[in-house]
């Protein structure tokens, strides 16, 4: 550990010394007196993973108030994909609040808003004619997706999958598979919710088709298809674990969705915008979904998220259906603006590919010599390992623990994941250099190595 004093910058981007730095024992002194705050401010039930004072990030550093220099391998839970203070995602928000802060669209509308919409519309699976809503957050649009399929069709049942994570709202608590630490002792919960198997190769062994059989049947035998307004699911699974399903099995609930009118929705909150190698996480097996709900990396850290789907079952609610004061707020669109200029003009497609490289690599070279890395897998920036007993298999979440701990104390942002908490999940900025990377991942690593 260094003993050289630091004074941090106040300001974020990419003119951060892109370097892992410790001058004080994590969390510090600057830090620890933020948490005591913080304890005195603010309800317990909201959590800090990382206890640091954040002052300055950007590239792939998180900066904090002791001075020390994290690698960021978390990026806010995939939201600053195209870094935490990207040139282009400044300039916008501070040109836009040289002219006004909020008219709320519902009452006077303008240009930025219309623009995302129209760059969602171009973006986003299919080249049929679509329409875009704008919100505030991942909840607000997958809540607002199953408004709008339940005034398109007419049914009620919302179908879901196992391990899934949808949001914090009563109805998206409903959608959530995960009891702690997000469910419990938050309910009764919406109704006319209904939880089916998914593919999870690591854990069942089935084939795609094998695994979309096994949901259908229940499906069509404890909910009926004529019942049924929406299937719901994450193209990969986030808090779930990461969890990509075997090949095939997406296109066939779609097909099956599609053959009953079904409206799918692909739940692209934390996939989308390049995270995993492609602009969707729909676009690796060719699947159109009928809506897809975005936020996280959609505008470069600001709160905004979005519906965007078929023209037809989009304009099926009444005029004032949707909506809400703040969304779509003009910084926000202005920053959306920027950053999808950022993610098709600046290579961050391909970047997220390489990271999948650099990643999968030294994860599955580790995994032959550590019988406790039971599954290594993800794309594109969104990539995880699930530790586990290396006699019965069995997840181990205080394995997981101590080598997100060792990763923090040691200079790493690394973030859990999981139904069963034993996810390390990997969620770098596109903007990380590889020579970050690749220090960060031996970090983590060597916390394996010695827990």
């Amino acid at each position: 550990m260094s003993s050289t004093v630091v004074h941090p910058t106040t300001t974020g981007g990419p003119g951060l010394p892109q370097e892992r730095r410790l001058v004080t024992p994590v969390p510090g002194p600057r830090s620890t007196e933020l948490l005591a705050r913080k304890a005195a401010a603010v309800p317990s039930g909201v959590g800090v993973a990382v206890p640091i004072a954040v002052v300055a990030a950007g590239g792939g550093v998180v900066v904090d108030a002791d001075g020390n220099s994290l690698i960021d391998l978390g990026s806010g839970i995939a939201v600053t994909s195209v870094g935490n203070a990207h040139p282009g995602v400044v300039a916008a928000v501070t040109a836009q609040a040289a002219a006004f802060t909020h008219t709320c669209f519902t009452i006077a509308a303008y240009d930025g808003y219309v623009a995302v919409a129209e760059a969602l519309n171009r973006l986003t699976p299919g080249d049929h004619d679509k329409r875009t809503a704008l919100f505030n957050s991942g909840a607000e649009a997958v809540e607002n997706a199953v408004k709008v399929a339940r005034s398109h069709t007419g049914r009620q049942a919302v179908v879901v999958f196992d391990h899934a994570y949808h949001g914090r709202t009563n109805l998206t608590l409903a959608l959530t598979a995960k009891n702690q630490p997000y469910k419990s002792g938050f309910g009764p919960f919406a109704p006319e919710v209904y939880r089916v198997p998914m593919s999870y190769p690591f854990r069942d062994g089935l084939s795609g088709a094998e695994a979309a059989k096994r949901a259908i049947t229940q499906i069509e035998k404890q909910v009926g298809a004529e019942n049924t307004a929406a299937v719901l699911i994450e193209p990969i699974q986030g808090e779930g674990g990461f969890v990509v399903p075997a090949p095939g099995f997406l296109p066939a609930i779609a097909a099956w969705a599609r053959a009953n009118d079904v409206v799918f929705i692909a739940d692209e909150v934390q996939t989308g915008f390049a995270r995993t190698g492609a602009m969707f996480a729909s676009d690796h097996e060719g699947v159109v979904p009928d809506i897809v709900t975005t936020a996280k990396g959609i505008a470069g850290g600001l709160p905004l998220s979005a519906v965007t789907g078929r023209a037809e079952i989009m304009d099926a609610p009444q005029v004032g259906g949707l909506g809400g004061t703040y969304a779509g707020n003009p910084l926000a669109c202005a920053a959306a603006l920027a950053a999808i200029d950022a993610f098709e003009h600046d290579g961050l497609v391909e970047r997220a590919r390489a990271i999948e490289t650099i990643v999968l690599d030294a994860l599955r070279l580790a995994q032959q010599e550590d019988p406790r890395i039971g599954d290594v897998r993800g794309r594109g920036a969104m990539l995880a390992m699930e530790l586990v007993d290396p006699v019965t298999g069995d997840p181990d979440p205080a394995l997981t623990g101590r080598v997100v701990r060792y990763a923090f104390e040691h200079g790493v942002i690394a973030l859990t994941a999981g139904t069963y908490g034993n996810v390390v999940r990997f969620l770098p900025p596109l903007s990380i250099d590889d020579a970050l990377l690749s220090e960060g991942l031996g970090v983590v690593l060597e916390g394996l190595a010695l827990a």
